[in-house]
């Protein structure tokens, strides 16, 4: 593949997703495009800087950027480092127009994604994702927090990006394990709308997980065109966007139990989507009995974890107790009924143990 546009239709808060092969090559065009000036700020973090941050810059030959640091780590996605990193910004004397650059992976994204969501009550977001899990799922669809001590993601705000660009290459440069465990959300993003691109992950699962390029093209650029369908339609998660939310009732619930970054996230919503799936089958939800094992053997093949690591019980109810989709005592779930179709499910919060993965 070369280069794709998937449009984010969201009236006048639209915007394009660019999955490219090319690199940071036109870049600079897609930002005036984007009606944004040729100034900005550079937030990366410190294992993708001495990576890429030079060949933005080299594509943005002509543009007044600065540059922000951040600690790498889900460890560090915190209000902390969100104030940090607004800090910064105010010393680099951003006003309302000037764009901040998120140059690396979900962490990243989503932090300074915060910042530019609420320095002076809003700057220009432009997202410029590095690994698989931002690319297909954190980078798209405005969703921008940190972590909080009584569970994930509970610091944040709604702020679309003006364009993300996706420079394949970078998944070059990427730990073999993260990008693996970045395919957790791309098989959340079959489960839930794509049976054919299901299929297509079991055809090719040895040549995704030793990322293949040919293979990883063609299936960012779907994941991508599946959530902006999504996120289109139900911009900030009043009700159908909540399918996105697949596996991770209970992957939230393993990070925060086990620790945040002791389990990749991508790894925790590959445990969450089978346990999910299980109870599904259990509760007579699923229609495909089979669809159990089915993801087990993807999982396996595609070298996620199928079995949790030890957590106590109550630790896992209790964080799953917090989860941002609970309301009054019902926690809403996504339910596949088969692969490739979801619904959303109430489940009373007296019942959040059925969910709970199974042991290592």
């Amino acid at each position: 593949m070369s280069r794709i546009t998937v449009p984010v239709a969201l009236g006048e808060r639209a915007y394009d997703v660019v999955v490219t092969s090319e690199g940071f090559a036109g870049l600079g065009a897609a930002l005036q495009r984007a009606g944004l000036p040729r100034r900005g700020v550079l937030v990366t973090e410190t294992r993708v800087r001495p990576l890429w941050a030079e060949a933005v810059r080299e594509a943005l030959a002509g543009f007044d950027l600065a540059q922000i640091v951040l600690p790498e780590g889900e460890a560090h996605k915190t209000v902390a480092t969100w104030s940090a990193c607004v800090d910064a910004l105010l010393d680099r004397g951003v006003d309302r127009r000037t764009p901040v650059l998120a140059l690396g992976g979900g962490v990243l994204g989503d932090l300074a994604g915060f910042a530019a969501a609420t320095v002076n009550r809003g700057v220009p977001l432009v997202q410029l994702p590095t690994t698989v899990l931002a690319m297909v799922d954190s980078s798209v669809g405005g969703k921008t927090a940190v972590n909080h001590p009584r569970g994930k993601n509970l610091v944040g705000a709604f702020h679309q990006p003006r364009l993300v660009w996706a420079a394949l290459p970078t998944l070059t440069t990427l730990d073999p394990a993260e990008r693996i465990a970045g395919l957790g959300e791309v098989v959340k993003t079959a489960l839930v709308g794509d049976a054919a691109l299901l299929d297509t992950l079991e055809a090719r699962a040895e040549a995704l997980r030793a990322g293949d390029p040919e293979a990883l093209g063609p299936v960012v650029a779907r994941c991508v065109a599946l959530k902006a369908e999504v996120v289109a339609r139900d911009e900030r998660e009043s009700g159908w966007r909540a399918v996105l939310n697949a596996g991770h009732t209970v992957a939230h619930a393993l990070e925060q139990a086990l620790g945040f970054g002791a389990l990749r996230h991508g790894e925790a919503v590959a445990l969450g989507l089978l346990a999910e799936t299980r109870w599904a089958v259990r509760e007579g939800l699923c229609e495909d009995a089979a669809l159990p094992a089915r993801l087990e053997r993807l999982l396996d093949r595609l070298g996620l974890p199928t079995t949790s690591p030890e957590v106590a019980e109550e630790a896992l109810v209790v964080a799953m107790k917090v989860d941002k989709k609970v309301a009054g005592d019902r926690l809403v779930v996504p339910v596949p009924v088969r692969a490739g179709s979801m619904v959303l499910y109430d489940l009373p919060t007296r019942d959040l143990a059925r969910l709970l993965p199974e042991r290592a």
